[in-house]
């Protein structure tokens, strides 16, 4: 039997607070969910967001102004982080982790895809969680993700997974405000059902993520129609992922 596969995205707000630090109880719980699901035979592609808070966090305030080189800056210095706090965690758990970066180019058809193919293939069957990042530090406008969300989306069906679950920093999709009382969540979602109605918007600062709600429905529909049962979740719930992988009501269900 083959063995289940998922694409966990954890987006910025997920894993830092308030002030935009990093949480480290967060990814530990985070790293841990997966780490039991590798002891259920299940293989996880973990998508993270964070380098460029994390790298926002060292440098602080820079003379670049320009938005675009910014992110350049703040991506290259925080993704060598991100990733020492991962292989710490994941070595915790004796487990193991690989870096794969990539940029919307390499998802085309032809040899490029092929590789990436390859090599989360090749990681997979040795027991070791790729961990999916955009290369901002090379990436341009034209092969920019939308955010990682879409990242997220494409590596699901590069490796056919049966789910993908995106972890952001609300319970999942509401009919309004989340923090509005008669505001109820949508526990399951169509692709053909008009959801988008209840969207609202966000405002996000630099180093924050890309992807909001709108953004959110998009590609989980997009993906749910490619036969890719999606999730939105609060990925600060403990346990999240765990819980919806033994079918519990958590978060927002999107199915074809």
């Amino acid at each position: 039997m083959d063995k289940k596969r998922i694409v966990v995205k954890v987006g910025t707000n997920v894993m830092t607070n308030k002030d935009n630090r990093i949480l480290q109880p967060i990814l530990r719980n985070l790293v841990e969910q997966i780490a039991t699901l590798h002891e259920q035979d299940v293989m996880v592609v973990l998508v993270s967001s964070g380098s460029a808070i994390a790298g926002k966090e060292i440098l602080g305030e820079i003379k670049i102004t320009d938005p675009s080189k910014r992110r350049q800056v703040f991506s290259s210095v925080g993704q060598p982080r991100m990733m020492r706090h991962y292989y710490s965690l994941f070595h915790d758990f004796g487990m193991r982790c690989a870096q794969v970066l990539a940029t919307k180019r390499d998802f085309s058809p032809g040899i490029h895809r092929e590789n990436m193919i390859n090599c989360y293939e090749s990681l997979l069957s040795e027991g070791i969680i790729p961990i999916a990042n955009e290369d901002d530090a090379v990436s341009v406008t034209m092969s920019m993700f939308s955010d990682n969300d879409e990242l997220a989306s494409l590596v699901a069906e590069l490796i056919q997974a049966d789910s993908l679950i995106i972890l952001s920093d609300t319970e999942g999709l509401y009919t309004g405000h989340p923090d509005h009382e008669d505001s109820e969540k949508l526990n399951k979602v169509q692709v053909d059902q008009n959801v988008e109605k209840y969207v609202q918007e966000s405002g996000k600062g630099e180093g924050e993520g890309r992807g909001g709600m709108e953004s959110k429905i998009k590609i989980a529909k997009g993906t749910a129609a490619k036969n890719i049962t999606t999730y939105i979740a609060n990925g600060k719930r403990p346990n999240v992922i765990l819980d919806i992988m033994e079918g519990k009501p958590v978060g927002t269900k999107f199915t074809a």
